[in-house]
């Protein structure tokens, strides 16, 4: 699996039957998130691969809602997917403001922004080309 891959970019009105590629080697929590996030039409979705490079978790997923409320909603969805997975209680943090809701489920950690605020915050830079982690997934 690409360190940073980019799953898909959001910039209109989608088709009917339309789903977003997954990565090769996803694991079924990542595939289940990944899907939760296109089904819900969550922009700019992005998988970074940690393995090796932090103990924190082993996969970061980085998506965008429109407003406050998609935020709100795509964490609430998530949380219900997480659950079917087995992870019962995940670890949530941001949810009263949704301007970047955290989702804690363990190996893989969920980050969910408006869209100004991910731009501020820019935590893909983190793992930039620069810093040879960057490879897009399109390519």
């Amino acid at each position: 699996m690409d360190p940073i891959a980019p799953i898909h970019s959001e910039d209109g009105p989608r088709e009917s039957g339309h789903e977003a590629p997954l990565p090769v080697g996803a694991t079924p929590l990542e595939e289940a998130i990944l899907s939760r996030l296109d089904d819900d039409k969550a922009q700019d979705i992005v998988l970074i691969d940690l393995k090796g490079k932090s103990p924190m978790a082993d996969t970061m997923i980085i998506a965008s809602g429109r407003s406050h409320r998609h935020v709100g909603a795509l964490a609430d969805h998530l949380q219900r997917t997480l659950k079917e997975q087995g992870l019962g209680k995940v670890k949530v943090s941001g949810l009263p403001h949704c301007d970047w809701v955290l989702l804690d489920a363990g190996d893989v950690i969920v980050h969910l922004f408006r869209p100004e605020v991910r731009s501020f915050y820019n935590i893909e830079k983190i793992w930039s080309v620069d810093s040879g982690h960057r490879v897009d997934a399109r390519a």
